[in-house]
């Protein structure tokens, strides 16, 4: 049976580092050991119902992943939405000291999209990653032009997502952004969690005509998980503790739940890395929350410029 509420971010399934709180040392890294774990988490993750998977060329082998396990699968019913932004530039060493490079220009995005191309004919979804004011890439007409003419062309969908303190101004933005009078995004990948409900400024915007919100970091990078040194979250940790020993689940599906029911989004992504993670936060379809424990979990929104700058802080691991 299809998952409904979930779909499956393959950035901790592609590389072997990403910006997380770790609760344990992790083994020596093998390439060859990642990879089949990798494709294991991703058979497990379809065999559990999950359809939509999300996707990038900056998350290490994650791309290459998906483009042959999709045709091995041959099922049209997977979704595959991929990015274009951002090159990979770690080679797999969890200590390097530059996991990522951003360019927004036209060559980069020609370049990436000649692989992720590849993904056809599940692919659904072309998203610019990370799409920020700094790099003038809702301004860049060359480029969104090329994305218009990959939309017509191979029926795909065209959106982006969002990172930071004023992701909120940059959906206002996006959502101006025409081609020939048409709206030229039409799925929002968007940061978005207990402690981060910025989201709620701008929904009414980009909630119209059939748009897809998708959300991302759904766990704050691991935040929502009791954590000794972010005792001003001492309130949060009692009651998501409370809420899920009540439904008997873990934090994970009540914090993945409280995003189902406040958005009513196309899906939250699962950024696990791991079967057994997985399969915790797919007991999101077991319950729901009441209307007055959705409330009381709103109550532990944080200021987006103090989300973000906490953030900053937290090490690749």
């Amino acid at each position: 049976m299809k998952t409904q509420k979930i779909g499956f971010g393959t950035a901790a399934i592609g590389r072997p580092q990403y910006i997380n709180i770790r609760s344990q040392e992790i083994e020596a890294f093998s390439l060859a050991a990642f990879k089949e774990k990798g494709t294991q988490v991703l058979e497990v993750a379809y065999r559990q119902g999950i359809r939509y998977f999300d996707t990038a060329p900056g998350y290490g082998m994650a791309e290459e992943l998906l483009i042959n396990w999709v045709k091995e699968k041959d099922d049209p019913t997977i979704e595959v939405a991929t990015k274009w932004g951002y090159a990979y530039v770690a080679n797999f060493d969890p200590d390097a000291l530059v996991h990522e490079v951003k360019d927004h220009s036209l060559g980069q995005l020609i370049k990436q999209w000649k692989v992720s191309r590849k993904l056809l004919p599940n692919l659904s979804t072309l998203q610019i990653h990370s799409a920020t004011f700094e790099t003038g890439i809702l301004e860049n007409e060359a480029v969104l032009q090329k994305l218009a003419h990959l939309k017509s062309t191979f029926g795909i969908k065209i959106g982006l997502t969002t990172t930071g303190d004023n992701q909120t101004e940059v959906l206002r933005e996006a959502v101006e952004v025409t081609i020939d009078d048409d709206p030229l995004f039409e799925v929002f990948q968007i940061t978005y969690n207990i402690l981060d409900q910025s989201l709620l400024e701008v929904l009414d915007l980009i909630d119209v005509n059939n748009n897809r919100i998708v959300i991302k970091e759904a766990l704050a990078n691991g935040r929502v998980f009791p954590n000794t040194n972010y005792s001003a979250y001492k309130n949060m940790y009692v009651a998501l503790e409370q809420l899920a020993e009540k439904y008997k689940v873990g934090i994970d599906a009540i914090a993945l739940q409280f995003c189902v029911q406040t958005i009513r989004p196309f899906v939250v992504l699962s950024g696990a890395s791991e079967i057994s993670q997985l399969k915790e936060n797919l007991k999101v379809n077991e319950f729901q929350l009441l209307a007055e424990e959705v409330s009381q979990l709103k109550y532990f929104n944080i200021d987006a410029i103090d989300y973000w700058s906490e953030r900053k802080r937290l090490g690749w691991n």
